[in-house]
């Protein structure tokens, strides 16, 4: 879970500037970030989803001193989840133009989603995971893993796991791997790393 937020920290500190440095009426430009936005949506709706299904309510039922603590993360969801509509609206607008009013607004909304999202996490990091370490299984925990996986299009597997590998140290990486058939270790390795770092290059520019 540790390495999958810092995606989410990653990708939600770097897509403001991003945004911001979209020229007014490059409009292809502003699709493309669009996109990719749309994608870590989905990406951080699916996470959350699967903790809401699998996680709170097995939390709930075996830490009642702590029942408080899981549903103030479960209304941080709706937060976020707030933000991130709020981001989705102002999308359309700047997609149509790449105006510099739209492109502003749009960044505005991604820094409070920021905002929000870091105060999940962080409490979520600090207090939550103990309580899972102590009263969620190793089964429930793969359960949680694979769920997140289900809803994630085969097509983009291969670039989540960069994003994942983009922030895990040597010891994640090889665990995350070990992880892999040996199928998928092996497209990773042939082609799944050269396409991810293509792709990075042109979402960043460079």
């Amino acid at each position: 879970m540790v390495v999958v937020h810092r995606v989410f920290r990653r990708e939600s500190r770097l897509m403001p500037g991003l945004v911001r440095g979209v020229r007014p009426g490059d409009v292809d430009r502003a699709r493309f970030l669009a996109g990719m936005f749309r994608e870590y949506d989905a990406g951080l709706h699916s996470h959350h989803t699967s903790e809401d299904a699998l996680l709170w309510p097995k939390l709930l039922a075996r830490v009642d001193l702590d029942a408080e603590l899981v549903l103030r993360m479960e209304q941080q969801h709706e937060v976020v989840a707030r933000g991130l509509r709020a981001v989705a609206e102002l999308l359309g607008p700047w997609e149509a133009d790449a105006s510099a009013a739209a492109r502003d607004a749009l960044a505005e909304a991604m820094d409070r989603h920021r905002q929000d999202l870091l105060v999940h996490l962080d409490e979520e990091e600090r207090s939550v995971l103990p309580l899972i370490a102590e009263h969620i299984t190793v089964a429930e925990w793969n359960a949680l893993g694979e769920a997140a996986r289900s809803h994630t299009p085969k097509d983009k597997l291969l670039f989540m796991l960069g994003a994942l590998l983009e922030e895990a140290t040597p010891d994640e990486t090889a665990r995350f791997l070990s992880l892999l058939p040996v199928p998928a270790r092996l497209l990773w390795h042939t082609v799944g790393r050269r396409q991810y770092a293509k792709q990075m290059r042109k979402v960043r520019g460079r």
